[in-house]
């Protein structure tokens, strides 16, 4: 991941500043007497969703180096997002154009149970054609088939002018897309697909209606 010097250091400040607030805890409760051998800094690094810029690791583990260095502490961290997060897409097909009170609309066929995080808190995802469309971008709201007024994927976002049945990517949902998705609306999951090069492998395959009821049971009640 490309990224200058300078702004890693402007990043990694907030990182020091917390870790020098726990560690100044630690210190406390050792001369409490507790016996602290652990220090757990929580998720660290974010991905690139837009034009954001976060710290390399390598810069991200020098800095806590030596920030905690002679505290004779074990580190626990999760870095999925930072590993995961731009690993994974989500790939749906447009079924609909639509031009409502002026505005436009692509309807497609994943929604807020499938990606959740725009929907819940406004969470930005690129949105690309998978065949490279160089047609100007107008903006346009991609939304999904669930009847809710939150169920969409992107608002004004500038797109193309995409032909139904069309098929775009959702960028950087490896790390909370179908760990958050959800069978709302008795809609199966998607599958799950891991690529590697040339090659391909379902992972999960796509849920079924039969999936859905197999827990059910029909009651037997006695008049």
């Amino acid at each position: 991941m490309a990224c200058h010097i300078g702004s890693q250091l402007t990043e990694l400040g907030p990182f020091s500043e917390a870790i020098g607030k726990l560690l100044a805890l630690i210190d406390g409760l050792r001369a409490d007497g507790h016996d602290i051998r652990y220090l757990d800094i929580g998720g660290g690094l974010g991905i690139t969703y837009q034009a954001e810029n976060p710290p390399h690791p390598r810069e991200y583990a020098a800095m806590v180096r030596a920030t905690i260095e002679g505290k004779n502490l074990t580190i626990v961290l999760e870095p999925g997002r930072n590993i995961a997060g731009n690993a994974g897409v989500l790939v749906t097909r447009v079924l609909y154009r639509k031009h409502q009170a002026g505005k436009r609309f692509l309807i497609v066929d994943a929604g807020m149970n499938d990606l959740i995080r725009p929907s819940l808190y406004s969470s930005f995802h690129d949105i690309r054609p998978v065949r490279e469309n160089h047609g100007a971008g107008t903006p346009a709201d991609v939304v999904g088939p669930i009847c809710e007024s939150g169920d969409f994927l992107a608002r004004d976002r500038a797109m193309p002018d995409l032909a139904q049945g069309e098929i775009l990517a959702v960028m950087s949902a490896g790390a909370y897309g179908f760990t958050m998705a959800s069978n709302y609306n008795s809609r199966p999951r998607c599958a799950e697909v891991l690529v590697r090069g040339g090659d391909y492998h379902v992972i999960r395959r796509h849920e079924t209606y039969e999936d859905l009821t197999a827990p059910e049971s029909v009651p037997n009640f006695s008049d």
